[in-house]
């Protein structure tokens, strides 16, 4: 019964790790074309990711679980910004997803405190994934202006 709760939190922990990683990746290349409040989407996103990953290692330790600090994907290595957003986008579903599963998984197991985990963390990847979806939309509804208002409105700021 632990185990799988225990399997179920290292592959979500895994998840979160490519995540991190994707998203840093992102934030430096939208940062170095000038588009940073997207850049800085990308970079509060990872952080509340490597939140996430705390949480789920946490979950893992009380369990008498091992830390599998695997990655679950390579980075991607993707420069246009509509792209990076559908990326994202896919991810946070691809989570949401797994995360559903794993909530139901825990359920069947009588472990109702890793289910809430997964339950909460549904409720924020869904958070995120509507946030690239309406970045998303932004560019199919503005173009190339959308991101041209990205850099103006940094170099407004200083930035």
């Amino acid at each position: 019964m632990r185990e799988k709760s225990i399997e179920l939190l290292n592959r979500a922990l895994g998840e979160e790790l490519s995540a991190v990683h994707q998203y840093m990746y992102f934030h430096f290349h939208l940062d170095d074309l000038g588009y940073h409040p997207l850049a800085g989407l990308m970079k509060k996103t990872s952080i509340g990711e490597m939140m996430h990953a705390e949480e789920l290692a946490e979950r893992i330790l009380f369990l008498g679980g091992e830390v599998e600090m695997t990655v679950s994907d390579p980075v991607q290595k993707i420069h246009e910004p509509k792209a990076m957003l559908e990326r994202a986008k896919a991810m946070e579903d691809a989570s949401v997803k797994f995360y559903n599963e794993a909530a139901q998984e825990c359920a069947k197991n009588a472990d109702a405190a890793s289910k809430k985990v997964f339950e909460e963390l549904v409720t924020d990847e869904e958070g995120h994934s509507d946030m690239f979806d309406q970045q998303i939309q932004y560019i199919e509804r503005f173009g190339e202006r959308f991101l041209a208002l990205q850099s103006l409105e940094a170099d407004a700021e200083g930035d």
